[in-house]
C-alpha cells in the first residue's frame, strides 16, 4: 500500500518530540522550518550537539530535562519519538492513537501514521522520496540524484513566480469563471516560455512591466524585452 504523500502546515502547531540524540535533532530541524513549537522532552546527558545549537538559537522550543510522561501529550498536535527504548516509544504511540494525535516513532513503521522521508528544501520548493519506511538510505541515494537535476535558481523562480501571480490576482481579481481561465492560461505560458534563471531575476519593477506590457496585452514579454539581464 502506497502513503497519500501531503504538505502538512505546521505553522504555530505545538509538536511533541521525545528524544533529543542525533535522529531528534534532524526532527527538530524539520519542524521548526515548517514553523512549529516544540515541545522537547529528554535527559540532558542524551542531548546531540545540534539538538542543544537547536536550543540555544531558537525561541520555539520549551525543553524539559527528562523522561516522557504521560501529561507530555497535552495539546499536542504531533508527537515524534526518537529514542532507543522500543517499549517506552511503541507505549507512546499507541496513547498517541487512542488521542487520535498523528505519531511518527523513529524506525518502527508499523507504529508510524506517517513518514519523514528524505528531503530536498531550496526556498519555496520541497520535493520529498518517500520508501514508506522500507529503504531510508535508498531514499537518500534517489534524492541526492534528483537534487542533482535541479536548477540552482528553483527556488529564487518559484518565489518570485508566486510574488508575480499575487499581483496578478490583486489586479484581476476573481475565483474561477473567465478571469481565472485567463489569468492561469497566462502563468502557463510565462513559465513555459521563460527559463527559470529568468525568472528568478525578476525585481519589482519588472514584475509591474511585465503586467502592464504583458497581462494587460495578453502577450508574453520576453525576458530581454522586459531587461532582464541574462544569467553569464
Amino acid at each position: 500500500m502506497a502513503s497519500l504523500l501531503i504538505a502538512w502546515q505546521l505553522t504555530n502547531k505545538h509538536v511533541l518530540i521525545v528524544g533529543g540524540g542525533d535522529v531528534a535533532s534532524g526532527r527538530i530541524d524539520h519542524v521548526l522550518a515548517a514553523g512549529a513549537h516544540i515541545t522537547l522532552v529528554s535527559p540532558h546527558d542524551g542531548l546531540h550537539p545540534l539538538t542543544k545549537h537547536h536550543l540555544d538559537t531558537s525561541d520555539r522550543i520549551s525543553y524539559h530535562d527528562r523522561p516522557f510522561l504521560p501529561a507530555d501529550l497535552d495539546h499536542a498536535d504531533m508527537v515524534l519519538t526518537a529514542i532507543d527504548d522500543v517499549a517506552v516509544s511503541r507505549d507512546i504511540a499507541v496513547r498517541c492513537r487512542a488521542l487520535r494525535i498523528p505519531v511518527n516513532v523513529a524506525d518502527d513503521p508499523s507504529f508510524c501514521d506517517f513518514y519523514f522521508g528524505s528531503q530536498i528544501r531550496q526556498g519555496p520548493l520541497q520535493i520529498m522520496v518517500s520508501t514508506n519506511g522500507k529503504g531510508p538510505k535508498l531514499a537518500n541515494i534517489i534524492r541526492r540524484k534528483i537534487e542533482e537535476s535541479i536548477p540552482r535558481g528553483a527556488g529564487a523562480a518559484i518565489e518570485k513566480t508566486g510574488l508575480l501571480r499575487e499581483r496578478l490576482k490583486e489586479r484581476a481579481p476573481g475565483v474561477g469563471g473567465d478571469v481565472g481561465k485567463r489569468r492561469m492560461k497566462w502563468m502557463v505560458e510565462l513559465c513555459t516560455a521563460w527559463e527559470m534563471d529568468d525568472l528568478a531575476l525578476l525585481d519589482d519593477s519588472q514584475m509591474e512591466r511585465l503586467l502592464d506590457e504583458g497581462w494587460e496585452h495578453d502577450i508574453v514579454p520576453t525576458p530581454a524585452e522586459l531587461g532582464v539581464a541574462p544569467v553569464s
